[in-house]
């Protein structure tokens, strides 16, 4: 009989003894737990690199659960292995714009050049004034949490169809308006594009798109006796502290308005403020110390925005203070002339020079703060301050006429450690503005 068809009890008659099963027990119990073991070991392995497959084999970065628990890849681990990059895609409400680092991309081509773009003033077009080095062109600033999409012309120019964008400010400001129609304007074809300056007032016209990008001076944002003829002397410059009124009537009906104000607030200790009309004399104003006086101007500019803007309909930027760079011992060149001969922006990640002030940086966030229509920051003072390299410096122009070369010879003195060359630094700050369109 065998063991198979065997019931218990047949099992217990049957002739052959009981006890020769025994030595089988083990055997099978061994190769029982051999196979349970040989499958568990199986299964977590195919659990375990599984696990690295889904980690390492992201389609595309995805924004981290939790970027305070997470440790995160290392620069040189994101240059070797793009697939350990978890940087998310830019988010004004998650990303910190001005924690990064400026990266060298010799493969990278601006959109336009001085010499292509027609729109550009002497000012900043730096190759025709004889500047030979372009490596300061192909600085691309790379957030450290997020990834910056690269401007696209197309895009920006379907974003603003129908809509007036205008740029407000000083000369730092048209400079970035200047850079924003260069960077669009090479894709529209000749008869369908035209720009008409004006002293205050400047439009470039996208006829097809239905759109205008514009800029208009006001320096101060207030009205003041320099805006227009501007007033070489800043000891002589009287503002109307309280008052926008003769500007603001530009800025109405604007879709997306773009405010900068800083660098001529800067010129002096004291600021000459009056209340009333210029036409009533200039005898009565008061002096006050600058961060007051632009407080006070901040204030104005902040209640005609809350009074006359409607957000559903304009959205409205503040580009944050440009810096300069006119004292070479900040970065440590005890002997430099300014940024003159600069060819590689700042690697210290802590740097802040004295170009930059921090006092006037936080009146504009505490006034922007307490404002009913709310105002994007373009960020731009951290990652602007690295690039000592890119300044016009003394391929420029003054009072409208190019540098000769004995002023070129004294850039101690001559050098223009304000403003940049196009392309250049603004392009990045448009490419910011973009982001958040």
């Amino acid at each position: 009989m065998s063991l198979s068809t065997s019931s218990p009890s047949a099992l217990m008659t049957s002739k052959c003894p009981i006890t020769r099963l025994k030595p089988r027990l083990p055997f099978l119990t061994v190769v029982l737990c051999a196979f349970s073991f040989l499958a568990l070991f199986y299964t977590e392995r195919i659990t375990f690199f599984s696990s690295i497959s889904i980690f390492k084999l992201k389609s595309c970065p995805q924004k981290p659960a939790s970027s305070k628990t997470r440790e995160k890849p290392t620069a040189e681990e994101r240059s070797t292995n793009p697939l350990t990059d978890d940087r998310f895609e830019f988010d004004p409400e998650e990303c910190n714009i001005a924690n990064g680092k400026w990266v060298f991309n010799r493969s990278m081509k601006p959109l336009y050049t001085d010499r292509s773009c027609p729109y550009l003033d002497r000012q900043v077009s730096c190759v025709k004034n004889g500047r030979v080095d372009s490596d300061y062109r192909r600085w691309e600033w790379q957030p450290e949490d997020c990834t910056l999409a690269r401007f696209n012309a197309e895009i920006a120019l379907n974003k603003v169809r129908g809509k007036r964008v205008m740029f407000v400010g000083d000369s730092l400001q048209r400079g970035q308006w200047q850079s924003f129609v260069c960077m669009v304007e090479w894709m529209i074809p000749a008869d369908k594009k035209s720009l008409n300056r004006g002293s205050f007032l400047s439009v470039f016209t996208a006829k097809e798109y239905n759109a205008t990008i514009e800029f208009y001076w006001a320096p101060f944002l207030v009205h003041s006796n320099s805006d227009n003829p501007i007033i070489g002397d800043p000891k002589q410059r009287v503002l109307r502290v309280d008052s926008v009124a003769n500007h603001s009537k530009h800025w109405t009906n604007v879709d997306i308005l773009v405010f900068n104000s800083y660098v001529w607030w800067m010129s002096v200790a004291k600021i000459k403020s009056l209340w009333g009309s210029f036409e009533n004399g200039e005898e009565g104003y008061v002096e006050f110390d600058t961060p007051i006086a632009y407080t006070m101007g901040l204030k104005t500019w902040a209640n005609w925005v809350d009074s006359n803007v409607n957000p559903n309909m304009t959205r409205v930027f503040f580009t944050t203070m440009s810096p300069t760079h006119t004292r070479s011992m900040d970065w440590g060149r005890v002997n430099g002339s300014k940024c003159f001969n600069e060819t590689k922006p700042i690697r210290n990640r802590n740097f802040w020079g004295s170009g930059s002030d921090k006092g006037m940086m936080s009146v504009v966030s505490k006034i922007v703060n307490k404002m009913k229509v709310p105002v994007t920051f373009i960020n731009i003072t951290q990652l602007s301050d690295y690039r000592i390299d890119a300044h016009s410096s003394i391929f420029t122009e003054t009072g409208g006429k190019l540098l000769t070369a004995e002023q070129k010879a004294d850039p101690l003195r001559h050098a223009d450690c304000i403003h940049w060359c196009l392309p250049g630094v603004p392009d990045t700050w448009n490419q910011i503005l973009f982001a958040h369109l």
